[in-house]
């Protein structure tokens, strides 16, 4: 069974954070992830459909060591939501501010 490496919330740390979401693609999951509001699957989350699955899993794993999100396995669906609570907890008003000016 797969075992997925998720930080605790005190060990979320700026940089690891500010690092993961420098890539474009990564912060259009979170985007995604969060507008949703519910667990999405890596598929569903998915910025592009043409993205390669391994390069996926990638960009789903750099969140997930970040802190960014959790990923739970249902079926042979990997589902992720943002851990939004313990990164404003860590960081009040980092998320939102960098996903307000995402697009400039």
């Amino acid at each position: 069974m797969v075992q997925f490496v998720h930080p605790a919330r005190e060990d979320i740390s700026l940089a690891g954070v500010l690092a993961a979401l420098a890539d474009p693609m990564r912060l259009r999951i979170v985007k995604a992830l969060l507008q949703e509001g519910d667990c999405m699957s890596c598929a569903a989350a998915a910025p592009c459909p043409d993205i390669p699955k391994s390069t996926l899993s990638n960009h789903f794993r750099v969140l997930r060591e970040a802190g960014l999100i959790r990923t739970t396995k249902k079926g042979v669906e990997h589902r992720n939501v943002v851990r939004e609570t313990d990164i404003n907890a860590r960081f009040p008003g980092l998320l939102k501010a960098i996903l307000k000016h995402a697009d400039e």
